[in-house]
């Protein structure tokens, strides 16, 4: 078929790859096949396309596969069509023209397609093999009939099926996408941004930087895209995601970026514009010993405790902001703001005057956690308006729920944006608080010390003439900093047992 495919029909059309697979494979293991599959056939449609379309112009074969390889070479074997005609050991010809692909691409596909075990018969029988083929088959995924911009929204909608369906696996593979939005339109990405996700997931955040340039006319093809996956798997999808949305100039690292930063020129870290990230929140295995003496200089405002890394992950993304332009937004729970045991590696980043932004979110906006999330936005150099003091938003009623799904609508993004961009008091939403306010406070960011709840955009009034509605929220609202600390204090005594646990079963 060589008809254009509306987005619906495309995403149906994906999505039927791990219906095949249901039953076979389990659901946190779909995209380790179908994504290497869908890959392996697009850059084969499009070889084809480019190929007949030189082809046609010049009659000359060798010139038309010369033409065709130069955005990917295929070698003799390893087109997409011989898989198809494959009779037997399916598994075994699929690895095989994957690997020689790699290798015929050294630069630019060097272990793209992941490590998936093709070759296990008894997970992927020949017949289901076949059937995935000429399911993906079913169409052209040339760039006439799927341009990249269409393919990269469903290639995110995929993303987004695998993690819903995946369960205990989907925070590590999927961060809340209209999170990402917000966080990316307060880092103000322009064209020619070097552009960093240190924890990569599936580059998602990468693609958002690149979507925000372009919705806004820019030219988003200037911008170099770089991150860092300890994922083997989760890198390579991230490299074909940038891929098919037609990036060039992008480089995706796999590694741990704490023990083993990958962005480095001489003795020191890689500087970058923007840096995006949603860091694992709270590891316990890392290498705080390490981190002492760390090389690259990146404990300069302490070393975090070893059953929290968050502070790790932090200073690493600051070390990695350039002097000049640097800002970066993290997500991350609630308790970076408050707990006592960071508390003056907190207070070292607040004299530093880096911290522009603590924006307060709602709850499930983490896959499979019910805790708060917050964004912090820091800058190297804040406009001097802003210097010395710290907006806080407490936007934690701006969320909505759908099918088990918390997420933000449009207007609440355009409230958090327009409170960010005013950088003024707004009662009951969000205060800017002086780094002496914050000293005063023992440098603790938590939002309900500074962002008074109101009923109904008015203070709450005195108790003696308050209504009962009124009483409610004001002791609901001086509770709300207990209970913060509650769900740190759960998600830590859940890290000692499961570690009590790991010790008696060895």
């Amino acid at each position: 078929m060589s008809d254009r495919m509306t987005l619906q029909a495309l995403e149906s059309y994906l999505w039927g790859t791990a219906i095949i697979l249901r039953g076979l494979v389990e659901a946190g293991d779909y995209k380790q096949y179908v994504f290497p599959l869908l890959f392996y056939k697009r850059i084969s449609d499009v070889w084809d396309e480019e190929y007949a379309a030189a082809l046609a112009e010049t009659s000359d074969d060798a010139y038309a596969r010369a033409t065709a390889n130069d955005r990917f070479v295929i070698p003799d074997g390893a087109h997409w069509n011989e898989m198809r005609s494959q009779a037997r050991d399916v598994g075994p010809a699929i690895q095989g023209a994957m690997r020689a692909i790699e290798a015929a691409n050294p630069d630019r596909l060097d272990g793209i397609f992941g490590d998936a075990p093709w070759t296990n018969k008894a997970r992927l029988p020949d017949s289901t093999l076949k059937n995935l083929l000429e399911h993906l088959s079913g169409h052209t995924l040339s760039l006439a009939n799927v341009p990249e911009d269409e393919l990269g929204v469903a290639y995110e909608y995929l993303i987004k099926k695998f993690a819903d369906d995946s369960g205990h696996t989907a925070q590590e593979f999927y961060t809340n996408r209209t999170v990402v939005h917000v966080m990316v339109q307060m880092l103000d990405p322009q064209p020619g941004d070097g552009v960093y996700d240190p924890t990569g997931g599936t580059g998602g955040m990468l693609i958002s930087t690149l979507d925000e340039v372009k919705r806004r006319g820019g030219e988003y093809r200037t911008l170099r895209l770089y991150g860092q996956e300890r994922n083997h798997m989760t890198a390579s999808i991230a490299r074909m995601n940038l891929a098919l949305h037609g990036v060039e100039d992008f480089a995706i690292a796999r590694g741990d970026t704490l023990e083993h930063p990958a962005f480095t020129d001489r003795d020191r870290l890689r500087k970058f514009d923007l840096v995006l990230a949603n860091p694992p929140y709270s590891i316990k295995q890392w290498n705080r010993d390490a981190w002492q003496s760390d090389p690259w200089g990146r404990n300069f405002l302490g070393t975090p405790p070893q059953g929290r890394a968050d502070y790790a992950f932090f200073q690493h993304i600051l070390r990695s902001m350039d002097e000049k332009t640097g800002r970066c937004a993290i997500l991350f729970p609630h308790g970076v703001l408050f707990r006592k045991e960071e508390a003056e590696m907190r207070k070292k980043l607040i004299e530093a005057d880096l911290v522009e932004c603590v924006l307060g979110l709602g709850p499930n906006l983490f896959y499979n956690s019910p805790m708060e999330a917050c964004v912090i936005i820091c800058r190297s150099r804040k406009a001097p308006e802003r210097q010395g003091r710290v907006l806080l938003i407490d936007a934690v009623h701006e969320v909505a729920r759908e099918r088990a799904q918390s997420f933000l609508k449009p207007e609440h993004q355009a409230h958090i944006l327009a409170a960010y961009h005013a950088f003024a008091d707004d009662p009951g939403f969000a205060r800017v608080a002086t780094l002496d306010e914050i000293a005063r406070q023992e440098y603790s960011l938590s939002i309900p010390l500074y962002v008074k709840r109101t009923q109904n955009g008015s203070n709450v009034r005195q108790a003696d003439a308050a209504t009962l509605p009124e009483l409610w929220a004001a002791w609901e609202e001086s509770g709300r900093t207990f209970w913060l600390e509650m769900d740190e204090l759960v998600v830590m005594l859940d890290g000692i047992s499961t570690k009590e646990i790991e010790e008696e079963e060895q």
